[in-house]
């Protein structure tokens, strides 16, 4: 991305805008990730509130449904959620994968999240025992 900044920000700005938006994932928005964790009846599930949930979207992801954050071992973390290619999607490049959820990793990058929803029953504790209350508040 470097030698795109030497061109200056305006045109910097025309070659951004000309990516098509399939091309781009779409940030969603704090309020409308909890009113979507809630019409999924996410509140308690496994547990975990949608506080939990949206800390970890935010933490993983920046709510970015197309991110792809690439691992030391050679898999891949896919969504919003970050679902990892080694143990549940398939992304036909992680070696001694299982793909425990029976899904392509790509199934996770479109912006429906209904399915990324439906397979992120592991939640790390990067959000356990903090106060999540800010990531509802006035939702």
């Amino acid at each position: 991305m470097k030698p795109l900044l030497l061109l200056g920000p305006p045109l910097l700005l025309v070659l951004l805008a000309a990516v098509p938006p399939g091309c781009r994932g779409i940030i969603i928005p704090r309020c409308q990730l909890v009113r979507i964790l809630r019409q999924h009846r996410l509140e308690g599930f496994v547990g975990r509130t949608v506080a939990d949930w949206v800390c970890l979207a935010k933490h993983e992801s920046s709510y970015n449904t197309r991110a792809i954050n690439r691992n030391k071992n050679g898999s891949s973390d896919y969504g919003i959620f970050q679902i990892n290619s080694k143990y549940w999607c398939h992304d036909g490049q992680t070696p001694g994968a299982s793909n425990g959820c029976r899904i392509p990793c790509s199934k996770l990058l479109d912006n429906d999240i209904a399915d990324d929803i439906k397979f992120s029953l592991v939640l790390g504790n990067r959000c356990r025992g903090k106060d999540l209350s800010p990531y509802v508040r006035g939702c």
